[in-house]
């Protein structure tokens, strides 16, 4: 029988988040055993729920959800996106310049579709939220990495950014607050990379979406709002901060120097019509959320609970052996590092795959995240406090397993 292969396109394409890993957490869920999921940021599963005020207006808009809505989106949402870019200081932003989308995801991959020749090039973080990457490559372009520096708080190599633009680069990703570091980046830092962008002609793409899941009164600028000139594309969502992921209700706006882009968002408004529009009962939930009260501040703020897990997920880490962490600044996720002295691991989806199987606890390994090397995790600190401890303490074990079991080899 004639075998059929998935696409050639797909080569390159990573996702561990949702990989091999969690593939077999499924199968050991299907024999009984309970896991410990600190793979992904659903904050649903963890009892974060989203704004009853949100569900309210999603119901009460129900009965006139059932037909296709215009295919940039719901005017009321788009209006309300358009009154948030104007407290973020963006210039210039009207309602045509607002996509809404099946969550950020749907947009991301829309916008690199619309601007990617084959053989083009995209400037991505490393590490990065791998979606990024695979929609660069589904795209048909190239994605090139410029390092995030973990000993200047994971904060973005500018001298590698430039070292790494060629004549084939087209665009560089900015991801602040970052996933999966939890930083958050200067203004200066900003102004940097927004100058950057400006001398070589590059479009920049903002993803933003933990920009209001912040920790120690911290503050988030939009890039946007740094140039009037450069052409920037900003993604947000209500996944996040709103707690709701499932809603798949997410914005794309499009500021800066739009006058010498109009084929690219031709482009960007052809996918956008194709997929008729973005689920309905979703985008009524925008308005609201935007408009309403920000219980994000109350989850953030010192005494609240994604604050207090944050500290003790970072206090308990850093307390094994061997293994060390910057402090998120913002964002669900830290990025720990496994010192290759203690921990001199040549697979490290393979590492993880063990400890899933050995503690039922599932993390995703650093190289899902395209870091170069095979010595850092990514760690979601949303469950309640006992069990992040008790998911965190069967970690420590593994750890402590593989050291003895190290030490008697030598």
């Amino acid at each position: 029988m004639k075998q059929l292969k998935k696409s050639a396109k797909l080569a390159n394409v990573l996702y561990d988040i949702r990989g091999p890993i969690m593939d077999a957490a499924k199968q050991m869920e299907e024999d009984g055993q309970k896991i410990i999921k600190l793979n992904i940021g659903n904050l649903a599963v963890f009892g974060f729920d989203a704004p009853e005020e949100i569900q309210q207006d999603m119901i009460r808009n129900l009965p006139t959800s059932a037909g296709y809505s215009d295919s940039k989106g719901v005017f009321a949402a788009r209006k309300a996106v358009m009154h948030e870019t104007q407290k973020q200081g963006i210039a210039g932003v009207t309602l045509d310049d607002i996509y809404l989308g099946n969550g950020a995801s749907e947009l991301i991959a829309m916008s690199t579709n619309a601007l990617l020749n084959d053989g083009d090039e995209l400037l991505l973080p490393a590490p990065d939220y791998p979606l990024w990457t695979a929609s660069t490559s589904l795209s048909g372009g190239t994605p090139v990495h410029y390092l995030c520096d973990e000993a200047n708080g994971w904060m973005p190599n500018l001298d590698d950014i430039r070292a790494k633009i060629t004549p084939r680069t087209k665009g560089i990703v900015v991801i602040n607050p970052n996933n999966p570091t939890g930083a958050l980046y200067s203004d200066a830092l900003l102004k940097s990379i927004v100058g950057i962008a400006r001398e070589h002609g590059l479009v920049i793409f903002a993803d933003e979406v933990y920009d209001k899941v912040l920790y120690d009164g911290a503050k988030h600028t939009a890039i946007a709002s740094l140039s009037t000139d450069v052409l920037t594309l900003t993604f947000n969502s209500l996944s996040k901060s709103y707690r709701s992921c499932g809603y798949r209700a997410g914005w794309l706006v499009v500021s800066g120097d739009k006058r010498s882009a109009q084929d690219y968002i031709e482009g960007l408004n052809m996918l956008s019509n194709m997929r008729l529009c973005a689920n309905v009962p979703g985008q009524w939930a925008i308005q609201t959320a935007l408009g309403g009260y920000q219980s994000i501040n109350d989850l953030v703020c010192d005494g609240g609970r994604l604050r207090r897990q944050r500290d003790l997920a970072y206090e308990l880490i850093t307390a094994i052996p061997g293994v060390s962490c910057v402090k998120p600044t913002a964002a669900l996720y830290m990025f720990p590092k496994l010192d290759p002295e203690v921990y001199p691991i040549e697979d490290d989806r393979q590492f993880f795959l063990e400890l899933l199987k050995e503690t039922r606890v599932m993390l995703v390994q650093g190289t899902g995240f395209n870091w170069a090397t095979p010595d850092h995790f990514r760690i979601v600190f949303l469950p309640h406090e006992d069990d992040l401890r008790e998911a965190i303490n069967r970690i420590a074990k593994f750890l402590e397993q593989y050291r003895l079991r190290r030490k008697s080899r030598q």
